[in-house]
């Protein structure tokens, strides 16, 4: 018979967690918050300190009811909610509805669920951390305060539906100020001039450098002209040769932020994708004859730390598998800024004598690409220093003596690379660039010179891993937040994706301006990153929560009363489309829904006619010969006959424009990292495009 109740968040870590502790303890899951503030109202009594007013959320009655009873019939009550500030809070709600003393060592905490982890946080449970509940709850009470009182503003002045969230209002900023940059670039002209040379039979390239030791940058044609002229016919004498060695250290094991942002590059992960994939890893998954086991450390930090015993077991893993030469002879220390909470450990594998491969069988495809990645970063973040010998050479020619520089590397040793190379927003792959062996003095062969004219470009657009980089650097939200804030801003139809990167609307750019306009500290980085470390220091104990929230409140009740009056009001007009409503003859506008654009009656309500956005392929339907449109699912893009519903001709796969060489039929496009393949669906023939 159970004589102690644990509570934790999810059904998954619930049996994960049983299954550790035996029979004496009962797990529930609690399926997240059970206690919040009302959805259908603030909820923030202003007048009295800004206290909360909790309630049931609606349809977790009976679960707390559940928790109630279990409460009980046992002797000893855990709460084992997540190692954060949402995860206290949790705690500290279930506290009070369950009659716990405050004085209670009521609460569990741990940042890895496997049976060491979970019988050693048992041993040493503590009280609530009020100062953790109370960071957590000035964090609710600001936003409630943001969202609930801007929006009926965006509402009655704009738009019924809009919102104004803190931390969504200021990414959307940053996405409306980078294409705005974009807009007013103005493209200047420069020149490079490459050597196509030749020495001892090899062939190699040296790139225009400047004028006796100066580095000089071309600027027009006139200054490419006068520099042919000074060189033709000239000899080219390699004047001076630097070797050197580089070392190059490994990335750290992941931080939320980094692992969302190498998901997005190498397994083209959203940042809400990632994490929800990681809970799954981290909660535990079912390993045959092992049970179920959690499978990496808590995914939500921003701490590089790595405990001892996992530095050891990577350590023996690398002179294991790779050799004594491999293992990394320097001592790491962990990088913090001055926004690093460093409450929790770095991602990293539970074991990492679990290899990706050892388990692949157990997981999804998504769990173990995920899982995989983890676990080469750690390990590879163990391991020695990569080192590279580079070479750089210049050449002198002519009266003026220009310079011409090549540069070379090639890998000496490649320690961590061998394993894991960090990935880049721009996808540039990184190859040995090796010179043939030149002498100083040396005269070398000249094959052809080759100007070329370029133009400084805009800064890129964001994607979502260079969107949660500078969220972080700007100490915009917390490792909770990115993912949720990305998704929010897209739902709302203030940004949109285009070939995986942002851009702004004409909603968000309405928002955004008005915001400028009335609310500019909400919009304010500093002003927000500020918040943030307040929220930061009553964790800490050094700032009493009400203070923070009636400080802030005090100027933003003059901006909402200002706002209120003077903000006019804004017509959206809806966009024409090039069609008419086959059921009235009216003419159909563009919607922005749940799931993206659609098109809709003008008529309405009158006429309630509404349908999809559909891209016409120009390939005939393999089924009843009319035309495969791309149509946008609640998930992801298909491809289906514009005939629908009476041809039920689908693809998930993006058909290829041409039919079948061999046979005739439909053929489909296959991508991968290396190249994209026409494949077709009836007798196999393959042809590369790519």
């Amino acid at each position: 018979m159970a004589d102690t109740l644990v509570i934790v968040e999810s059904p998954a870590k619930a049996k994960t967690i049983g299954k550790y502790l035996g029979r004496k303890y009962v797990v529930k899951a609690s399926m997240g918050h059970v206690i919040d503030l009302p959805k259908s109202q603030l909820g923030v009594d202003i007048e009295n300190n800004f206290s909360p007013k909790y309630i049931t959320i609606r349809g977790k009655g009976n679960i707390l009811k559940e928790l109630k009873e279990a409460s009980k019939k046992v002797k000893k009550v855990y709460l084992a909610a997540d190692p954060d500030r949402e995860g206290e809070a949790i705690a500290w709600h279930l506290q009070r509805a369950l009659n716990i003393d405050e004085k209670e060592k009521c609460r569990v905490v741990f940042h890895e669920i496997t049976k060491n982890a979970i019988q050693e946080a048992f041993k040493h449970p503590r009280t609530i951390n009020y100062n953790l509940v109370d960071a957590q709850q000035a964090r609710r009470v600001l936003d409630r305060l943001v969202g609930y009182k801007i929006s009926p503003i965006l509402w009655k002045k704009v738009k019924k539906g809009l919102s104004a969230g803190r931390v969504q209002s200021v990414a959307v900023k940053l996405i409306y100020d980078r294409e705005k940059e974009i807009q007013n670039f103005v493209a200047e002209e420069f020149w490079t001039v490459t050597l196509h040379l030749e020495s001892k039979g090899e062939r190699f390239e040296a790139k225009f450098y400047g004028y006796d030791g100066k580095k000089i940058q071309l600027q027009s044609k006139e200054e490419v002209d006068e520099l042919l002229a000074n060189i033709k016919d000239q000899p080219i004498i390699i004047s001076e040769i630097k070797k050197s060695e580089r070392r190059r250290n490994p990335a750290p094991a992941f931080i939320t932020s980094s692992l969302q942002q190498e998901a997005a590059r190498k397994l083209n992960f959203k940042a809400a994708k990632t994490m929800q994939v990681a809970q799954q890893l981290y909660e535990g998954i079912e390993l045959g004859k092992e049970g179920i086991v959690g499978l990496i450390t808590y995914m939500r930090t921003d701490s590089t730390r790595v405990a001892q015993t996992a530095r050891d077991e990577a350590k023996q893993y690398i002179l294991d598998h790779y050799g004594s030469e491999y293992v990394s002879n320097v001592t790491k220390t962990e990088k913090k800024g001055n926004k690093t909470q460093d409450a929790h450990e770095a991602i990293r594998p539970t074991s990492v004598f679990r290899t990706p491969d050892s388990i692949k069988s157990y997981l999804s495809r998504d769990q173990y690409r995920l899982y995989r990645l983890i676990w080469e970063r750690f390990v590879a973040s163990q391991m020695a220093q990569a080192i590279l010998d580079t070479m750089t050479v210049d050449m002198m020619v002519g009266d003026k003596k220009a310079i011409f520089r090549s540069t070379g590397s090639k890998v000496k040793f490649p320690g961590f690379m061998r394993l894991y190379i960090e990935g880049n927003d721009d996808n540039k792959k990184e190859e040995d660039k090796i010179l043939p062996p030149l002498e100083e003095q040396e005269e070398v062969k000249l094959h052809k010179i080759e100007p070329e004219q370029h133009f400084t470009q805009p800064p890129p657009r964001y994607t979502e891993a260079r969107l949660v980089k500078t969220m972080e650097e700007l100490g915009i939200g917390r490792p909770s937040t990115y993912a949720p804030t990305i998704d929010t801003i897209q739902k709302r139809g203030y940004v949109k994706l285009e070939d995986k990167k942002f851009i702004p609307t004409e909603l968000g750019v309405l928002v955004i301006e008005l915001m400028k306009e009335f609310f500019p500290e909400i919009l304010d980085v500093e002003f927000t990153a500020q918040m943030e470390d307040n929220l930061d220091q009553i964790e800490e104990g050094r700032l009493e929560w009400v203070n923070v929230i009636r400080h802030f409140y005090e100027d933003f009740e003059k901006r909402l009363n200002y706002a209120e009056k003077e903000m006019e009001e804004v017509e959206i007009k809806d966009e024409l489309a090039d069609e008419v409503c086959e059921k009235c003859g009216r003419p159909m506008v563009y919607k922005m829904g749940r799931y993206g654009k659609f098109l809709a009656c003008s008529g309405f309500p009158e006429c309630r006619n509404t349908k999809p956005i559909v891209k016409s392929l120009h390939v005939s339907c393999p089924k009843c010969g009319g035309e495969i449109v791309e149509r946008k699912g609640k998930k992801r893009v298909f491809y289906g006959c514009s005939n629908y519903p009476n041809c039920d001709f689908i693809s998930f796969d993006k058909p290829a424009t041409r039919p079948c060489p061999k046979c005739g039929r439909l053929m489909i496009e296959k991508k991968s990292k290396k190249e994209t393949v026409n494949e077709c669906t009836y007798c196999n023939y393959k042809e590369t495009i790519q």
